[in-house]
C-alpha cells in the first residue's frame, strides 16, 4: 500500500539524506515500514530558493530550517522583538524598582543577623519605594510583612521598620 502526496503517477524509489527539502512519504504494510519514496516530480528550483538573516538580512547557508547567520544576529533580532512590547519599558521599570528595592533591604540586613531595624527617612535616601513589593506575608498574630522578593519589612510605631529576611523551608 503506497501514499502519495503530490500528482506523480510513480515514485522514485531510494533515500537521499543530502537532500533534506525532498517530501519524504512513508509506506507502510502489516505494521512494518516497507520503504521511504521521493517524490519523482520535485522540481530543482524547489532547492534554490534563498533564505536570509533575519536580522541583518545576510544570505543563509547551511541548514534548511535556519533563521539566522550567527548567534549575535539571533539575539540582537529576540531582542529587538522583546523591545517592541507595548508594556516593555513599563514592566522593566517596575522590575528594576523592586530590585533596587531588595538591595536596599538587604544592604541593610547583615548576612549574619536575622533582622535588623531602619526608619522611614533612610530607606527613602536610600532610594527604596515603598508602592513596589511582590507580596504580603500576614501572622496568625494579624502583623502584615511586606516582602520585595525574600526581603520584607514590618512598619513599627514612629516610622521604624523591622527588616527581615525570609527564611528557606
Amino acid at each position: 500500500m503506497t501514499q502519495q502526496r503530490c500528482g506523480c503517477k510513480k515514485p522514485a524509489v531510494g533515500f537521499y539524506p543530502f537532500i533534506p527539502e525532498v517530501k519524504r512519504v512513508k509506506t507502510f504494510a502489516h505494521g512494518y515500514i516497507f520503504g521511504i519514496f521521493l517524490c519523482a516530480s520535485l522540481s530543482m528550483t524547489a532547492f534554490s530558493e534563498t533564505k536570509t538573516c533575519l536580522s541583518c538580512g545576510k544570505q543563509l547557508k547551511g541548514r534548511v530550517d535556519k533563521k539566522f547567520c550567527d548567534d549575535y544576529c539571533r539575539n540582537n533580532y529576540n531582542n529587538q522583538q522583546k523591545a517592541k512590547g507595548s508594556y516593555s519599558s513599563y514592566i522593566r521599570n517596575i522590575n528594576n524598582t523592586l530590585l533596587k528595592n531588595r538591595k536596599v533591604l538587604e544592604s541593610i540586613l547583615p548576612g549574619t543577623e536575622e533582622t535588623a531595624k531602619a526608619n522611614k527617612e533612610k530607606l527613602l535616601r536610600l532610594g527604596f519605594q515603598f508602592k513596589y513589593l511582590t507580596h504580603i506575608y500576614t501572622t496568625k498574630t494579624g502583623k502584615i510583612y511586606y516582602y520585595c522578593y525574600d526581603y520584607g519589612y514590618l512598619p513599627l510605631e514612629n516610622d521604624w521598620f523591622l527588616i527581615v529576611r525570609r527564611k528557606e523551608d
